[in-house]
């Protein structure tokens, strides 16, 4: 099984109707979609391995779970800034989005120059790949300074108004990610959530509360001592 015909025979002859309603209700778009659970398209994007040219034809499908394959199995050396902007101005779907940054777009090195570019687009799912980037280099990326991540509080901080759900979200993630590497980067990170509760946002508000739950509670001090 390794030619797009047979990927995409397999992968609808697989598919699951009767998953929809439940992927709809955590708030996933099912249009194009099929129902395929993420172990599958894990198991099947093993069993392809690494291959750009057929990640550029699942792409171009259009359905939910051969755009998520196409992350899976793309290379990410072969990742160009035009089709990092291509594959970003598709997005619908937050799991959609999140599977591409963790799979993809975090292995690229230029990762961190597009959160800078997307953090400042309109567009709720390109806003969003900007700060699920960041939640992902956080929650991987071991080796960088944690100034690099200092640097983009202010850009979290003006997109924290953002009231839009899938922006929000994306939002708080990284700030809760970013403040679990270390104590010093938890510390900015409470500061910063501390902020985001005084300014004048139901948006804002709502990420620094639920960022400083996880922040401050005694299962992360425990584990960022040990660390």
């Amino acid at each position: 099984m390794s030619t797009f015909k047979e990927i995409i025979s397999k992968l609808q002859e697989n598919a699951r109707p009767d998953q929809l309603d439940g992927m709809k209700r955590f708030g996933m778009s099912i249009d194009n979609r099929l129902g395929l659970s993420m172990p599958f398209l894990r198991k099947m994007a093993k069993e392809i391995g690494k291959d750009h040219e057929l990640a550029l034809k699942l792409w171009e499908t259009g359905i939910a779970e051969a755009r998520i394959l196409a992350a899976l199995v793309d290379d990410p050396k072969m990742l160009t800034e035009q089709q990092m902007e291509e594959w970003v101005k598709d997005l619908d779907s937050w799991d959609v989005c999140d599977q591409l940054c963790m799979n993809l777009l975090e292995k690229s090195p230029l990762a961190w120059k597009k959160i800078d570019d997307w953090a400042k687009r309109p567009e709720e799912f390109v806003k969003r790949t900007a700060f699920s980037l960041l939640a992902c280099l956080a929650w991987h990326d071991k080796k960088t300074e944690d100034k690099k991540f200092i640097e983009l509080f202010p850009l979290m901080i003006q997109a924290s108004t953002d009231e839009r759900n899938f922006v929000k979200k994306s939002v708080n993630w990284a700030l809760r990610n970013i403040g679990k590497r270390n104590m010093q980067l938890n510390q900015a990170a409470i500061e910063t959530s501390l902020t985001l509760k005084r300014l004048d946002s139901k948006s804002a508000r709502w990420i620094g509360s639920n960022a400083l739950r996880e922040l401050e509670s005694e299962a992360v001090k425990k584990r960022l001592k040990k660390s």
